[in-house]
């Protein structure tokens, strides 16, 4: 048997300022071939949420936004020595979101892809404009599927997409970069029924490897450097069509509802 290739991460540069209705596939072979980069069968292309929020105008102008009451109470309740929420900026993390899980001191909410995670995933970072945020892609699956079905035509290649974004975790401190939309790709890998490397029988091992990718490429995408976009290559996988939401634990098996 073959020696297996080492795993390669490589960040994509030369990608410009993403604007609403850009074609995302061609501008990535554009800055791939301007990085010397070439894409491969069975390459994984990782894409930072932000630019496909971008490219599918999902960019918010705060100041055309009206604030319910329930978004200025929570603004109010959130002021401290440091920072206070804008109300405008509550309002559209209300409007992306199904429930409020925690609202004190950080606004822990349900979107509607079902995703736990702070302020909806609205943000102001990496955008330009002063009082414009960005939104979670509407269906972050039909994103990847996309943009991978267009690199297949335009290369010929099959390339797995996977569409990251920073959440932060219960009980541990810092970010990572995960998966909230992928195709081509398995989002879970069962290993429940194989063995160890000592023959014992694995009851319970179902791993991320969506998630696992995601935050390998994270390592590549700094956040103070416009890389929002890095090639896995030589990770070994088997073609799936599953959506990342199959990564969200269903509600009758999470244990903090």
């Amino acid at each position: 048997m073959p020696k297996p290739l080492p795993i390669q991460i490589l960040p994509i540069g030369h990608i410009p300022e993403i604007r609403p209705g850009d074609n995302l596939p061609r501008i990535l072979l554009a800055a791939a071939k301007k990085s010397k980069l070439s894409f491969q069968q069975n390459d994984i292309l990782v894409l930072a949420q932000k630019i496909i929020s971008k490219s599918e105008n999902r960019m918010i102008d705060l100041t055309t936004i009206t604030p319910s009451q329930r978004a200025i109470d929570l603004a109010a309740a959130s002021d401290n020595d440091r920072s206070r929420k804008d109300p405008r900026l509550v309002e559209l993390i209300l409007r992306e979101s199904r429930r409020v899980v925690r609202d004190h001191p950080v606004l822990i909410v349900e979107t509607h892809h079902g995703f736990i995670c702070a302020n909806a995933g609205v943000d102001q970072s990496n955008i330009l404009g002063e009082n414009i945020v960005s939104l979670l892609p509407q269906n972050p699956d039909a994103s990847a599927k996309k943009i991978a079905q267009a690199l297949l035509k335009l290369t010929r290649k099959k390339i797995a997409v996977i569409i990251s974004d920073t959440f932060g975790r219960p009980w541990r401190l810092g970010l990572i970069n995960v998966a909230i939309g992928c195709y081509g790709i398995p989002p879970l890998v069962d290993l429940r029924g194989t063995r160890d490397t000592h023959g014992k029988p694995l009851h319970a091992t179902i791993i991320a490897t969506a998630d696992e990718l995601a935050a390998a490429a994270g390592l590549a995408m700094p956040k103070s450097a416009s890389t929002p976009a890095v090639l896995i290559r030589n990770f070994a996988y088997k073609s799936s069509t599953e959506p990342a939401t199959k990564i969200i634990r269903p509600a009758p098996d999470d244990l903090f509802r």
